[in-house]
């Protein structure tokens, strides 16, 4: 099992800050930040959360730091579909119903699906049963061939701005899983490098309802969440790019999937 200094170590790394950077940023010596990170000084609880906050540690993993460190977790991880969570479930609600009638969906750090208005019913429709088994995940739904892929029409340039996005998360928080998922995106003759960092310039084209829907996307997230669900989850708004695509959603076509 890590210990506290492991861990710190390993974010200190990952960050790519020196332990005398480290030590100013938290205001403490750079001799006690040696100390911890060998073992040799036991830091309290809140200096373990002030050192997880200059280092940018995510929640889930500041309570990871914690349990190595000998204190109980402080971030608590409550469903967002549970009771425990109205408010913030019922403000997610709003922001998607508000969104229609273009598509709007609710997904955790993994891609997972969580919520969506009912403008992406109609998209739901074209997908395999199988694929709609929780949980069901973004990505993977729009790589099947029984999903999304199919009627995306840039599917390379929409594999490559996903593969950018995974890469930021990855930078911020190192998941096996995550990895995983980048490595899935990965297929030979992709487009690369520029048009990834572009997530709203670069629009992902939909052939649906013997229509091409332009549509480009806004990620919205909780400012100052303290509960790890809060934390992860994102929510992804879709915007036509052109009245032609703006129409659709207001069709007899799309209202009927």
């Amino acid at each position: 099992m890590d210990t506290f200094g492991d861990l710190l170590r390993r974010w200190r790394h990952h960050r790519r800050i020196s332990q005398l950077d480290l030590a100013i940023a938290a205001d403490v010596s750079a001799r006690h930040v040696s100390l911890v990170e060998t073992g040799r000084s036991n830091p309290s609880a809140a200096m373990v959360l002030r050192l997880a906050e200059h280092l940018d540690v995510p929640l889930r993993e500041r309570n990871r730091l914690l349990l190595a460190a000998g204190f109980a977790p402080r971030y608590p991880e409550r469903p967002l579909g549970g009771d425990a969570l109205p408010a913030a479930r019922d403000a997610v609600a709003r922001v998607l119903k508000a969104h229609e009638p273009y598509p709007a969906l609710v997904f955790d750090r993994r891609w997972n699906i969580l919520m969506t208005n009912r403008a992406v019913e109609p998209f739901f429709a074209t997908v395999h049963p199988d694929l709609l088994r929780p949980p069901v995940n973004l990505i993977r739904l729009g790589l099947d061939p029984r999903g999304f892929a199919p009627l995306v029409a840039n599917l390379g340039d929409v594999r490559a701005i996903f593969r950018a996005r995974i890469l930021r998360q990855l930078a911020k928080a190192p998941d096996p899983e995550l990895t995983a998922l980048y490595e899935e995106l990965l297929a030979p003759g992709d487009p690369t490098g520029a048009s990834a960092d572009a997530d709203v310039v670069i629009p992902m084209i939909i052939r649906i309802g013997g229509r091409e829907v332009r549509l480009f996307s806004t990620i919205t997230t909780f400012g100052t969440p303290l509960d790890i669900t809060l934390d992860e989850i994102a929510i992804e708004s879709y915007y036509p790019v052109d009245a032609e695509s703006a129409e659709y959603f207001t069709s007899p076509t799309a209202a009927a999937g």
